[in-house]
C-alpha cells in the first residue's frame, strides 16, 4: 500500500483482530485520503465495524500497524482517538438516555460558568446543529429516552457533526432514517469533504454507497477482497463481492390470498401518536407499514402489543367476536402475537446471556422441567435456529454481546420464531443488516406466510415493501392514511399518502 501521498490521512496495514472463536479481521490494509468517503461494505460479521472501532480506539488488543497524518497512531482509547481528531458515530448508540437532546450533543463541552450550566446557551447552539440534520423541532430540553430509535440516531449525527475533526467514522448511519433525512445527511458529508475531512462510510445500503463514497473497499470473513474507485463498480459487482454470488436473480415472494382474518384492529388510539387506526392482518399475508419517522409506526406497533397503554380500541383474534384484552405484552403473547422491536439492543435481547439463553426466553417451558432447565435440550434448540438462520457465532454458549449487529439481529428474530406465534410483528428487522442476510429474512417473511402465519413489516425502506409485501399500510401523523393492494402502489402513491397527515402543519 502507498502510504507517501501527501493526501494520505490515515493508513492501516496488516491488522488482525481475533475474538473467542472468531477470525474478525485477517491483515487487512486500508487507507483514507484527505477529502474523500471511503466506504467499507461486507456482509455483517465481515469485520467493517470491528476495523472502524480499531481505527476510533475502541479496539486495543490488535496486530498491524497504523499512521495518522504520517505519523505512528495506536490510540490508547476512544478518547485519546478524539484528541487525534479521530471521531466515530457507532451503530449501535451511545446516548445517555437520561440526558436531554442538548447535552448529549455537547457533553464534552457544556458550556457554563463555576460548574453551573448555561442551558440557554446551550439549547440555541443545539437548535443550530439539530437544524444542520433536519431535525430543528426536536426540544432541546426532552431527554432521548424519549424520542424513537430513528430520532436518537439523528441525534447520535448531529452529535458527530458538532465536533470538530479530520477523520469521521460512520457506521450504518442511516439505517433509520427517511429518504429526506438522508439528503441532509449527505449534504453535511460533502461540506466536510469540501473541508479536506476524511469519512469511512458503513453501509449495507449500496445505492447510498454508489452515490456518496469515492472508494469502496469490500470485506469477507475478515479479508479485503477489494478496494476500487466507485465509478469501476455496478451494484451488482460489489453485492457479488461481498457475498460471494450473484443475488439479483434471487426470486422474492409472490402475493398470497387474502380469506381469513388472523388479527382485527378496530380504532386504537394512543395520544396524538395514534388516532383512530382500524386494519387486518390475515393468515398467509405479508402486511407492510409504511410511514415517515415520527409518524407513529412504531407506536402503533407497541400499543397493539401491550407495550404502552393504549387509550382506546380493541383488538379481535382470528374471527372472535369478542375482544381480547391487551394491557401488556405478556397479554399479546398468551393470545399468539410476537413482536421484534427495532431496538433490538435496549428491548429485544439479554446482552450478557448466552445465545442459547436468549433464544429460548420467549418459551422456556419447553426446554425446562419441573423448574428445572434441561441445558441439552436448550443447546439442541439453540442449534436449530442458528443453521436455520446462519447465525454466526462460535457456539450456543457464546455471549451474545460478542456478535455482530446482524447476528444480534438474526436472535432475536430466532426466538420468536421459537414461540411459534400466530401474529408477527417485524419492526425496521432489516436495519443494519447486509443485503445478503436480508434476503435471507425476506425468504423467511414468505416462508412464515405461506405457513399460515400473519406477518407486519414495518420498514423505512419502500424498495424493500413493494418487493416483499402483499399490502401495504402507510400511516401518517398518526392515521392510516392509505391501504394499497400489490399491484396498486408506487413510490409516489405512498409517500404522497405518508405525507398527506402534514399538508398545511
Amino acid at each position: 500500500m502507498n502510504t507517501s501521498t501527501g493526501k494520505t490521512l490515515l493508513t492501516a496495514c496488516g491488522i488482525s483482530k481475533s475474538f473467542p472463536g472468531v477470525q474478525a479481521l485477517r491483515d487487512v490494509d486500508f487507507d483514507l485520503r484527505r477529502g474523500e468517503v471511503h466506504a467499507l461494505v461486507g456482509e455483517n460479521g465481515a469485520g467493517k465495524s470491528t476495523l472502524m472501532r480499531i481505527i476510533g480506539g475502541v479496539e486495543r488488543a490488535y496486530s498491524g500497524k497504523m499512521h495518522l497524518y504520517g505519523r505512528s497512531y495506536r490510540p490508547a482509547g476512544r478518547s485519546d482517538a478524539e484528541k487525534n481528531g479521530v471521531r466515530m458515530v457507532m451503530q449501535e448508540l451511545l446516548l445517555i438516555a437520561n440526558l436531554t437532546v442538548a447535552e448529549n450533543i455537547f457533553i464534552e463541552k457544556l458550556p457554563g460558568r463555576f460548574g453551573v450550566i448555561d442551558y440557554r446557551t446551550l439549547n440555541l447552539a443545539e437548535k443550530e446543529i439539530m437544524q444542520r440534520v433536519g431535525l430543528g423541532d426536536i426540544d432541546p430540553s426532552v431527554p432521548v429516552r424519549q424520542l424513537g430509535i430513528g430520532r436518537q440516531q439523528m441525534v447520535e449525527i448531529a452529535a458527530g457533526l458538532s465536533r470538530r475533526c479530520r477523520v469521521l467514522a460512520l457506521d450504518e448511519p442511516t439505517a433509520s432514517l427517511t429518504d429526506n433525512e438522508i439528503e441532509l445527511l449527505f449534504a453535511q458529508i460533502r461540506k466536510l469533504k469540501a473541508d479536506r475531512v476524511g469519512v469511512i462510510y458503513i453501509s449495507h445500503r449500496i445505492e447510498e454507497v454508489m452515490r456518496i463514497a469515492d472508494r469502496v473497499t469490500v470485506l469477507r470473513d475478515g479479508k479485503v477482497i477489494s478496494t476500487n474507485s466507485t465509478s469501476e463498480l455496478s451494484v451488482g459487482d460489489i453485492i457479488r463481492m461481498m457475498v460471494g454470488r450473484d443475488l439479483e436473480q434471487e426470486h422474492l415472494r409472490r402475493a398470497g390470498k387474502a380469506d381469513e382474518v388472523a388479527l382485527r384492529v378496530v380504532g386504537l388510539t394512543r395520544g396524538d401518536k395514534v388516532r383512530d387506526v382500524s386494519f387486518e392482518v390475515y393468515r398467509g399475508q405479508i402486511l407492510g407499514l409504511a410511514g415517515l419517522m415520527g409518524s407513529g409506526r412504531t407506536e402503533m406497533m407497541r400499543a397493539l402489543f401491550g407495550a404502552d397503554r393504549a387509550d382506546a380500541g380493541r383488538i379481535y383474534i382470528g374471527g372472535a367476536n369478542k375482544p381480547v384484552k391487551i394491557r401488556t405484552p405478556r397479554d399479546a403473547v398468551r393470545n399468539g402475537i410476537a413482536f421484534l422491536t427495532e431496538d433490538r439492543k435496549e428491548q429485544g435481547l439479554l446482552l450478557n446471556l448466552a445465545v442459547r439463553a436468549n433464544i429460548s426466553l420467549t418459551r422456556l417451558r419447553g426446554v425446562s422441567r419441573f423448574g428445572w432447565m434441561n441445558i441439552p435440550e436448550e443447546r439442541s434448540v439453540a442449534s436449530r435456529y442458528i443453521d436455520a438462520l446462519s447465525v454466526r457465532c462460535s457456539s450456543t454458549e457464546q455471549t451474545l454481546s460478542e456478535l455482530s449487529g446482524g447476528n444480534q439481529q438474526k436472535v432475536v428474530i430466532a426466538k420468536w420464531l421459537y414461540r411459534n406465534s400466530d401474529v408477527l410483528i417485524f419492526d425496521e428487522p432489516t436495519r443494519g443488516i447486509d443485503v445478503g442476510t436480508k434476503f435471507e429474512i425476506y425468504r423467511m417473511l414468505g416462508k412464515l406466510a405461506d405457513e399460515g402465519k400473519a406477518v407486519i413489516f414495518v420498514s423505512s425502506d419502500l424498495k424493500e415493501l413493494m418487493a416483499v409485501c402483499d399490502r401495504i399500510m402507510v400511516v401518517s401523523a398518526g392515521r392510516l392514511a392509505a391501504t394499497f393492494e400489490a399491484g396498486q402502489w408506487s413510490r409516489e402513491k405512498i409517500m404522497a399518502a405518508a405525507l398527506s397527515g402534514y399538508a398545511g402543519a
